[in-house]
């Protein structure tokens, strides 16, 4: 065997003990008649000795030609160091190495392979292989594992089946791009990867199967935004003869299961808010509630003065910022400037100085007076020593830069503390909500979604005041689940598709094996699905998800490891019947 023990197990219980490592060269001391080498594998390292006086000289001699990440393997005893180090488990001992074997010599490794590296995104990707050896993303695998196994075992023990669903389905307008997959065996035909497994799972609770989840690969060909792959792992889960609160309850049950199976945290209070209140309180569906500054409205206090911009205004909102009336004018200045960036897309911001003595110092002090800004800072929860930011302009628009000023200001303050968690659910989406472009409806979650049975007849009259029985669960300003309520009868199924603007040859073409199934006692059903790779980065203390996954793409959806994608032959285009254009 290539070992009896791995590198991180050994301690001063196993000295005099004969031992058989195997794994990586992470550095070597080279005294001349004294070498140190430390092998490390998946679980630690250990430090080996080769002594002139002691080693067999042939192993002695040998040891000197080992470079950083050679595969060796080393037979020896474990003694007692005498330097000790307390910083790992086997700090106490060390291998008095009596055989070597070089498994595999390597080449000098572009960058080091350290828990800090000079090694820089690109070439970590490039090199992906080493990077894992690292112990940062290591352990971001083994975090993940950790998670999956305790979703697994919560979900099993609910009764819950996972099923394997298809992963070459049909194209089907849901949302984002699919991914395309030309067929060989049937000319000028494409197979579709699936965005999620919404069908198959819906088909699954009309087959009986009652509990359904899976740990799932979903694909999506979309504009890849800051942080996110174009392929992304779901916890996909389905429940038949359930209502919303049915899966709000088991769903909150898994997030506090995994909140203290794996951060030792108790959390037992989920609240619960509806869309609407979080936009106009957060200005966005998924608001980070670790903090507060709550949006105040002003309209009320700041119109009809003498202020030309808030008047012509649909919206002027304000946040109330804790501790910043100290603020200096560059300071402030340098967030008026943050918020004008054309990611924010402001065109001003107003600030009101909260004084200790009850006093108010503003941008706009020409136009209001003492008792109109107490009428702010009321508004916005203001105390004394805080400063107030207000915008104005389109009210969804504003909202949404208020929003990203108020994230960003809690960065800045240390209020985002990736050790607090502060789940929440978001409850009583829009069914559908208007694209100006095209003048046409969209589902706001998918087509499947079942609206609210009180708010059916608005669908004729007022269709973007019809509420969704949908959900998402916001984990610290990250919409990690969303599910729904799904519709199980064809009749309601063909309605929304009405809505959504496909006539009903283009339904029967798209989701006809749906209708029909509905159509064969299809139970009241619905489900959620979470995002795996970011409910453990956040887990996991994390903004990012690329060190949570094996082999991430890039911000382009390259795979700069193995150059994907990538053209192929002639040979493959002329089995799959396809001609590529030139570009």
């Amino acid at each position: 065997m290539y070992r009896s023990h791995n590198c991180g197990e050994l301690n001063a219980s196993n000295i005099n003990t004969e031992v058989t490592l195997a794994g990586w060269v992470q550095k070597s001391r080279d005294k001349g008649f004294m070498n140190w080498v430390d092998l490390r594998d998946r679980y630690g390292i250990t430090q080996l000795i080769f002594d002139e006086s002691r080693t067999d000289k042939t192993v002695f001699e040998l040891a000197k030609t080992l470079g950083r990440e050679f595969v060796i393997q080393v037979k020896g005893t474990v003694i007692e160091r005498e330097a000790k180090n307390k910083n790992i488990p086997t700090g106490e001992i060390e291998i008095l190495v009596s055989e070597l074997t070089i498994l595999n010599s390597a080449l000098t490794p572009p960058f080091t392979i350290e828990d800090e590296t000079d090694g820089g995104e690109d070439i970590r990707m490039k090199y992906r292989y080493l990077d894992i050896r690292r112990n940062p993303v290591k352990n971001s695998l083994l975090f993940r594992h950790k998670v999956a196994m305790e979703v697994r075992k919560y979900l099993s023990d609910l009764d819950f089946c996972e099923v394997e669903t298809p992963y070459l389905i049909k194209s089907t307008p849901e949302g984002a791009r699919d991914f395309v997959v030309p067929s060989r065996m049937n000319e000028g035909q494409f197979y579709a990867l699936p965005q999620s497994p919404q069908t198959f799972k819906q088909l699954l609770m009309v087959g009986g199967m009652d509990k359904y989840f899976q740990i799932v690969k979903c694909f999506r060909d979309e504009d890849l935004r800051a942080d996110r792959q174009p392929e992304f792992t779901q916890i996909d889960c389905e429940m038949a003869f359930v209502e919303q609160e049915d899966i709000l309850n088991v769903f909150e049950g898994l997030t506090r299961h995994l909140l203290k199976e794996i951060k030792g945290i108790e959390v037992e209070k989920f609240p619960r808010i509806t869309y609407d209140y979080a936009m106009k309180t957060y200005g966005n569906d998924k608001p980070d509630i670790r903090f507060g500054m709550k949006f105040g409205e002003l309209n009320e206090f700041a119109q009809h003065k003498e202020f030309p911009v808030f008047n012509s205004a649909e919206l002027v909102v304000g946040i109330a910022v804790p501790g910043a009336g100290n603020y200096t004018r560059k300071e402030i200045d340098g967030l008026i400037d943050w918020v004008k960036r054309p990611q924010v897309g402001a065109s001003g911001m107003v600030y009101v100085k909260c004084n200790e003595d009850g006093t108010y110092k503003s941008s706009v002090d020409k136009f209001y007076d003492n008792d109109d800004l107490a009428n702010w800072a009321k508004a916005t929860e203001a105390n004394p020593g805080d400063m107030i930011f207000v915008l104005s302009g389109p009210a969804n628009k504003t909202r949404a830069q208020l929003s990203a000023l108020r994230m960003e200001l809690a960065t800045r303050l240390g209020l985002r503390n990736p050790e607090e968690f502060a789940p929440l659910w978001v409850v009583d989406f829009p069914l559908l909500e208007l694209d100006e472009e095209s003048g046409r409806y969209h589902a706001m979650h998918h087509p499947f979604t079942s609206p609210k049975p009180e708010d059916m007849a608005l669908l004729e009259t007022e269709p973007g005041k019809v509420r969704a029985n949908a959900y998402d669960m916001v984990l610290n300003g990250n919409e990690i689940g969303g599910g729904s309520i799904r519709i199980h009868d064809k009749a309601t199924q063909q309605l929304m598709f009405k809505y959504l603007g496909f006539t009903e040859e283009e339904a029967k073409a798209q989701f006809g094996f749906l209708m029909d199934a509905f159509q064969f006692g299809a139970p009241p059903h619905g489900g959620l699905a979470f995002g795996l790779d970011r409910l453990v980065a956040i887990l996991g203390g994390q903004e990012t998800i690329r060190d949570f996954i094996a082999f991430p793409k890039n911000n382009s959806g390259r795979d700069v490891m193995i150059d994907a994608p990538a053209a192929i032959d002639d040979t493959q285009l002329k089995e799959l019947h396809i001609k590529i254009d030139a570009i």
